[in-house]
């Protein structure tokens, strides 16, 4: 079995203070490895982003531990944890986050430009990767001269140029058509079959179902079950 490249360990989060203090996470551990995309789906305040949130590092948890690649971020400081989500984690949200000012190249070369890579062979990558998903003909368009599943792909895109060992996906077909959706879900289906590389997903929709590998369900901010695919029902994933 592969090692784990991102891991939660017995986390407890809370939102809110005083009266209105929430406990939305109550002791989960979720531990994510190369070669495996992996759906966490729940109802609506189960603590699915909240746990998203705290595995890719945007949050510390109130207790449990982060590891990534196997090391602890207990101790990791505001620029570590910023360095570990440039080089480690690649995040696509439901609303794209796409600088309207720029074109979808410029936008994916700008997970570049933020490490410090701005070369002709940065470039290169950017224009490879939109290739990838089928958007080389769109690298001068400006988000608003695309569809909806188009920015979703530059956003796809954009997570997936620095090569990060762990993709977190926060409902990325939530807003899309079932052909869009589904088109997102090979891209990531695609990248999960890299030993070296996982994907999480957070979504409540059910047609993500057939590419996952592993789908872990949460309700209450529990862990309540686990269950691995079925092989033969990945069709597409062959």
């Amino acid at each position: 079995m592969s090692a784990a490249l991102l891991e939660a360990d017995n986390i407890v989060h809370f939102l809110g203070h005083g009266a209105g203090r929430v406990q939305v996470l109550k002791g989960v551990s979720l531990s994510l490895r190369g070669g495996e995309l992996v759906l966490l789906m729940g109802p609506s305040g189960s603590g699915k982003t909240t746990l998203l949130s705290i595995m890719g590092c945007l949050m510390s948890p109130a207790e449990g531990t982060v590891r990534v690649a196997g090391q602890s971020i207990a101790e990791a400081d505001a620029e570590m944890l910023a360095k570990l989500r440039r080089d480690r984690i690649g995040f696509i949200f439901q609303s794209y986050h796409l600088f309207p000012t720029l074109t979808a190249e410029e936008n994916i070369q700008l997970a570049l430009d933020v490490r410090g890579e701005r070369s002709r062979s940065a470039k290169k990558a950017a224009r490879d990767v939109l290739a990838t998903v089928g958007l080389a003909h769109k690298r001068r368009s400006f988000p608003l001269e695309l569809s909806g599943g188009e920015q979703q792909r530059i956003a796809v895109a954009r997570a997936i140029v620095g090569k990060p060992s762990a993709i977190l996906a926060d409902e990325p077909t939530g807003a899309l058509d079932a052909e869009n959706g589904q088109a997102i879900m090979r891209l990531l289906a695609d990248i999960a079959k890299d030993p070296s590389r996982a994907v999480l997903v957070v979504t409540h929709d059910p047609r993500t179902l057939p590419f996952a590998d592993r789908i872990v369900h949460i309700e209450d901010g529990r862990i309540v079950r686990e269950e691995t695919a079925n092989p033969a029902r990945k069709v597409a994933n062959s």
